[in-house]
C-alpha cells in the first residue's frame, strides 16, 4: 500500500508546474480589461457585419497605431505616480513643425523635427517636475495649453501640406504581410518599452519611484534623473506619434492630438495601471488602447453622431476608473489576508 501511494505521488505534477499553473489563473483573474475587449469584439462582429473585413481592421489597426504610441508615453510617466496631461497636445505640435519646418520636403527630416519638439517638450515637464519641485498635473496642464496654441498659431488653424505629402499618404498606407506599417512602429515600440521596463535597471527604478519616491531616493535610486528620463521619453514617443500622424493623414492640422491625453489616461487605467503610481503593464495598456478604438471603430461603423462617441468615451472613462478603484480595493483586502496568513 505504502508503495502504492508513492507511486500517485510521482505521477503527480511537479511543484513548480503547479505554481506556474495558479500564477496563470490568478493572472487570468485579474484580466478584466481583456474581458472586455473581447466582449466588445464579440458584440462587434454581431453588431456590424463590416467590423471583420480586412478593410475595417486595417483601418482599425492605423488608428491603434498612433493613439497607441502616446498610450505607451503615458504609461512610463504614470507608473512613476505622475501624469502627463500634454501628451496630446505635444503630438500636435510635433505634427505641425514637422510638416511646416524647411517645408517638409523630407520624410527623415520630418521625423528628426517631431522627435526633436517632442524631446524639448518632455524635457521642460521632466525638468519642472522632477528637478523644481512641481506637480505634474500643473505642469503638463499649462504645456497643454502653450502647446496647443503654439499648433493654431503656426499653422493659423490651416492644415499644414508637407511637400513630401504624396510619400507620407504612400507611407502611411503601406502594409508589410498584410499589416500596415505604422502599426508595426507601434509594435515595435511597445516591444521597446517592454524591455525598457520589464528587462532593465531603469525599470526598476520607475517602478520603484512609483511604489514609493522616498524609500527610493533613500536605497539611492537616482529619482530625479530618472524621473527627468522618463518624461523626456514620453515626450520623444510622443513626438514619434506626431510624425505617424502625418504618415496617416499626410498633413499637420490644428486638431492633432485633441483630447487624446483623455483616451491615453483612461486606456492606461482600463489596463490595470494605478494612477498613484507603481502598478500597471504594458501589456494592459495595450488592451485598454485596443477596447477605446474597437469602440469607435463600432461607433462609427453604425453612424453614430460624433457627439454621442464623445459621450460614450466619457462614459467608458468612468467605467475604467470605476473599475480601477474596485480593483485597488480588492487587492488592499487580499494583502493583509496574507500577511496574516504568513504569520
Amino acid at each position: 500500500m505504502v508503495a502504492s501511494s508513492t507511486e500517485a505521488i510521482d505521477v503527480n505534477r511537479p511543484p513548480d508546474e503547479l505554481s506556474r499553473g495558479g500564477a496563470a489563473l490568478a493572472w487570468l483573474k485579474q484580466q478584466y480589461a481583456l474581458y472586455i475587449l473581447l466582449a466588445l469584439v464579440i458584440i462587434a462582429s454581431v453588431s456590424s457585419s463590416a467590423f471583420l473585413t480586412g478593410t475595417n481592421l486595417t483601418n482599425l489597426f492605423l488608428q491603434v497605431s498612433i493613439i497607441g504610441v502616446v498610450v505607451l508615453a503615458e504609461l512610463i510617466v504614470v507608473l512613476t505616480g505622475g501624469i502627463d496631461i500634454s501628451v496630446g497636445s505635444n503630438l500636435g505640435l510635433a505634427a505641425v513643425l514637422a510638416a511646416g519646418m524647411f517645408g517638409g520636403s523630407s520624410m527623415f527630416l520630418a521625423l528628426l523635427v517631431a522627435l526633436v519638439v517632442g524631446g524639448v517638450v518632455g524635457f521642460v515637464n521632466g525638468w519642472l517636475v522632477a528637478y523644481r519641485g512641481l506637480e505634474p498635473f500643473i505642469v503638463t496642464l499649462g504645456m497643454l495649453a502653450l502647446a496647443r496654441g503654439l499648433v493654431y498659431a503656426y499653422g493659423e488653424g490651416i492644415p499644414i501640406v508637407p511637400g513630401a505629402a504624396e510619400s507620407f499618404a504612400r507611407f502611411g498606407q503601406s502594409t508589410l504581410l498584410g499589416v500596415p506599417v505604422l502599426a508595426l512602429i507601434w509594435v515595435a515600440m511597445i516591444a521597446v518599452i517592454a524591455v525598457l521596463l520589464y528587462r532593465t535597471v531603469w525599470g526598476r527604478r520607475v517602478y520603484a519611484i512609483g511604489s514609493n519616491k522616498a524609500a527610493a531616493q533613500s536605497s539611492g535610486v537616482p529619482v530625479k534623473s530618472t524621473l527627468l528620463s522618463v518624461y523626456v521619453l514620453a515626450g520623444l514617443l510622443c513626438g514619434l506619434g506626431g510624425w505617424l500622424f502625418l504618415g496617416r493623414f499626410a498633413s499637420g492640422t490644428a486638431l492633432a492630438g485633441n483630447l487624446m491625453e483623455l483616451e491615453a489616461i483612461a486606456a492606461v487605467v482600463i489596463g490595470g495601471a494605478a494612477l498613484s503610481g507603481g502598478r500597471g503593464t504594458v501589456f494592459g495598456a495595450v488592451v485598454g488602447t485596443f477596447i477605446f478604438q474597437v469602440i469607435a471603430n463600432l461607433l462609427s461603423l453604425l453612424n453614430v453622431s460624433s457627439f454621442l462617441q464623445d459621450a460614450f468615451r466619457g462614459g467608458l472613462i468612468l467605467v475604467a476608473v470605476t473599475l480601477a478603484t474596485v480593483q485597488f480595493r480588492r487587492r488592499k483586502k487580499q494583502v493583509p489576508s496574507t500577511e496574516s496568513a504568513a504569520s
